[in-house]
């Protein structure tokens, strides 16, 4: 039987790890790092790219350059998120023939889900690469807030990059069980994440080893980025 793998498919970041030996172990990428920018590139000449060599294509190929495309999966055209990303993305959104959203690359048309897909195929080509056997399925984790329509282009996404997404698990129960939360007495805890491109805050009742979300909130557009944002903002205005 294969190994299963788990995917954390962040805004800004994306990780990939594994259980060995009974403890979770993250996967380092081909560059050393842990952690693999949430970025898709294609270069003048066709090539596409993933991770750290395409953050560094922001700079210099900004308009083929995807990143953050985590705040527009499943989300339809006239969404006040989507409006409020095509503000600041310097690559081309457009809207899909089924109100849906759509990214132009040099002249290439792609779904969220499809550019989504790029990165879980990088996460399963590290995986593989360090496992030494193939992998075909996969948890990955999502904001608590996301809504059925999020989870299943999540579960869209792993199938195009050849992944069966066993389940989708809330970011904050998977963050409790990293803690060690859940081997002892009934609780309630509150767990936020101050990420790359969002902020959010679930408040979590544990009660016979099972999690259950019993309020969310979040800001999609709270994050690193954001900070930075305001940071270049305020200096362009010096």
């Amino acid at each position: 039987m294969s190994s299963v793998i788990g995917i954390d498919l962040g805004t800004t970041n994306c990780c990939v790890a594994v259980l060995r030996d009974f403890a979770p172990e993250v996967i380092a990428n081909r560059q050393g790092y842990k952690t693999t920018p949430s970025m898709i590139a294609i270069t003048e000449d066709g090539k596409r790219i993933v991770g750290q060599l395409a953050s560094r294509q922001r700079v210099t190929n900004p308009h083929h350059t995807i990143y953050a495309s985590k705040r527009l999966i499943g989300r339809r055209w006239d969404d006040k998120e989507v409006q409020h990303a095509l503000k600041h993305a310097a690559y081309q959104v457009i809207p899909g023939p089924h109100d849906d959203v759509r990214l132009m690359i040099r002249g290439e048309e792609f779904s969220v889900p499809e550019i989504s897909a790029m990165l879980l195929q990088e996460m399963r080509v590290i995986a593989e690469e360090y496992l030494s056997e193939p992998v075909d399925q996969a948890v990955v984790t999502v904001p608590a807030y996301f809504n059925d329509g999020q989870r299943q282009a999540i579960r869209d996404a792993g199938l195009i990059a050849g992944l069966d997404v066993l389940r989708i698990l809330n970011e904050p129960t998977a963050a409790a069980l990293a803690y060690g939360f859940g081997k002892g007495d009934a609780k309630t805890i509150a767990v936020y994440d101050l990420g790359g491109g969002t902020f959010d805050i679930s408040i979590l009742e544990l009660r016979g080893g099972v999690f259950e979300v019993k309020s969310t909130s979040g800001d999609t557009f709270l994050g690193g980025e954001d900070f930075d944002g305001r940071i270049i903002d305020h200096l362009c205005e010096i």
